[in-house]
């Protein structure tokens, strides 16, 4: 039934009736209408914030702002994702145990190359990744094929990391000399470049691989494993014991102590020229005497440092493996060539005590 309000205000009868039939309904609207209302009221509440601030007021609303807020919205900068995988040596404990030098690595080795005295030994039958210490024995087994230096080689897909992701200034298509790439891989370690030369071996990589895993075993270095030329797989493993007997091997040729310790590099990469530099800061240093090296990193290996160097006088093979930050490598080394300078200042003391 359609109410008319003008047809209800003109007539009495349909007042009456009206009235009659509103009245007892007229609670309950009151009730309906006054719960809308809170409703309504309540929702407002909810739309305003709670205090009432003044809102601060924007470059553009600003008379006195400069100019440089105004004229382009800042570029959100990406960071770039770390890797915080746990090393096989954190995951086995051996960062638990301390040294008489309280070393970052997990595992040393400090050795008179000379004499083969140990002068310092901590884990070091462990067996870890050794990341792109791998690349001392890629060199030594090219080194061994005596394959021409000048042969030019081309960067080809296969040489692109599919194990770790990782990027290469070296585009497919690049070419370089057998020379060149080896430098590469033993000054900076790249990652392409050591590939390339084992891809190119004769034979092919299996063959490549079967003549590093063959060369290791020679030199009795029977808890060696290799699986590829780069490092970046976790499964190219060894001990601290083997690799001081890879530096050893390695420095007795001369084009490996010459690329190694190589401070910088330019490359012809057609129309390109690119400059490489060396991975290892001591290299550059006055401080150190260093007759060959090599450094590597992944996450399951931590960083790593092998060197050969004269501290003292003395011809001293080091080795580190699994240190916990990136600089802690150097650190260590650091502190073992002062520890090293100090036990032959006090030997000399007591010496010349001796003869007094």
């Amino acid at each position: 039934m359609t109410l008319d309000l003008e047809s209800i205000a003109l007539n009495p009868l349909n007042c009456l009736f009206s009235y009659r039939v509103f009245k007892p309904c007229l609670p309950l609207c009151i009730l309906a209408l006054m719960s809308i209302s809170t409703h309504a009221a309540e929702n407002e509440r909810v739309r305003k914030p709670v205090s009432a601030k003044k809102p601060v007021a924007s470059a553009q609303n600003t008379p006195k702002a400069s100019a440089k807020t105004t004229q382009k919205p800042r570029k959100s900068v990406k960071h770039k994702a770390t890797d915080t995988r746990p090393s096989f040596g954190r995951l086995a404990g051996l960062h638990e145990g301390s040294d008489l030098l309280d070393l970052r690595s997990s595992v040393a080795l400090v050795i008179d190359q000379e004499t083969h005295e140990v002068l310092i030994s901590k884990n070091d039958q462990a067996v870890l990744p050794i990341a792109s210490l791998t690349k001392l024995m890629t060199g030594l087994v090219i080194s061994d094929a005596n394959l021409a230096e000048s042969e030019m080689i081309t960067i080809t897909q296969e040489d692109v990391d599919t194990e770790k992701g990782s990027t290469s200034r070296l585009a497919v298509g690049s070419v370089l000399s057998r020379g060149d790439l080896l430098h590469l891989a033993l000054m900076a370690s790249e990652n392409r470049a050591a590939h390339a030369l084992g891809r190119t071996y004769p034979g092919g990589m299996s063959l490549f691989v079967k003549a590093m895993n063959d060369r290791a075993k020679g030199l009795g270095m029977a808890s060696t494993r290799y699986v590829e030329p780069t490092g970046l797989s976790s499964r190219n493993q060894s001990s601290a014991t083997d690799l001081a007997v890879l530096v050893g091997a390695a420095y007795d040729v001369p084009l490996l102590r010459e690329l190694s310790t190589s401070p910088g590099r330019e490359v012809a990469v057609g129309r390109r020229t690119l400059q490489y530099n060396t991975t290892n800061r001591l290299v550059k240093s006055p401080n150190w005497d260093i007759g060959l090296q090599k450094t590597g990193y992944i996450s399951e290996a931590g960083q790593c440092l092998v060197m050969q160097t004269k501290v003292a006088g003395r011809k001293i093979i080091m080795v580190f493996l699994d240190s916990a930050g990136k600089l802690s490598r150097i650190a260590d080394a650091e502190r073992v060539r002062r520890w090293v300078e100090n036990q032959n200042a006090r030997s000399t003391l007591a010496a010349a005590h001796t003869a007094g």
